[in-house]
């Protein structure tokens, strides 16, 4: 019987203070790739679930607890890690970066956010490939799914999420038409304030409604 190791790779996107998407990668700190960047992850230990695992490495590799982690793909092509036959679980998360600290340790010397657009050249193992797939799933997803909010803080601009939106399907959307479209949807709540601006007119700020899009569904088709 072939034996083979389960690993956890995760792809977690995050919102910078620019309004930009990041992707958060670590430097390895191994004799497999060492100093090459790539997704935090490691092995599965015999004492924990695969789910456990990913939230392990991804804590003792960038320092970030308590991020919903939700399952991708699983990877298992032949050659993919110079070690031996592993196969990946991997996962992705989405967050507002904020002022969240990294804190690598273990099998990390260090840890960054990378704009989505500019990203290292070569990654370990098949990480590239995984990116893509969870890149692919996030573009797909955003359609139907109020994903790209938990990336924005609480109240936001109509232009901060055409922003984001536009960084993850990387295209220039329409200003004008976007907004009809989010708008739409019955998911924002208008509020009486203003975001403060240095230059311009002031835009008007919304939140996202939860409970009307529980209710009614989410649909943003671009």
């Amino acid at each position: 019987m072939n034996k083979f190791i389960v690993s956890t790779d995760c792809v977690v996107f995050g919102r910078d203070k620019n309004n930009k998407v990041n992707l958060l990668l670590i430097k390895r700190k191994s004799d497999t790739f060492d100093g090459y960047w790539a997704l935090p992850g490691g092995m599965v230990e015999d004492f924990e679930s695969v789910d456990d695992s990913a939230k392990r490495e991804l804590e003792e590799e960038t320092g970030l607890s308590t991020v919903f982690l939700e399952q991708l793909y699983t990877f298992g092509d032949l050659g993919r890690d110079p070690r031996g036959r592993v196969v990946s679980v991997a996962y992705y998360a989405l967050l507002n970066i904020g002022d969240l600290e990294l804190k690598p340790d273990t099998d990390a010397s260090d840890a960054q956010w990378f704009p989505l657009n500019n990203l290292p050249e070569k990654l370990a193992f098949d990480h590239d490939k995984i990116i893509t797939t969870a890149l692919n799933r996030l573009r797909g997803k955003i359609n139907y799914f109020p994903l790209v909010f938990e990336l924005l803080p609480e109240e936001f601009t109509i232009e901060e999420v055409r922003e984001i939106y536009s960084d993850i399907l990387n295209q220039d959307l329409d200003r004008r038409n976007f907004s009809r479209k989010l708008k739409s949807t019955g998911c924002l709540i208008h509020l009486d304030k203003k975001k403060k601006v240095l230059v311009g007119k002031p835009p008007t700020l919304y939140k996202f409604d939860y409970e009307e899009c529980e209710e009614n569904g989410f649909n943003i088709t671009l």
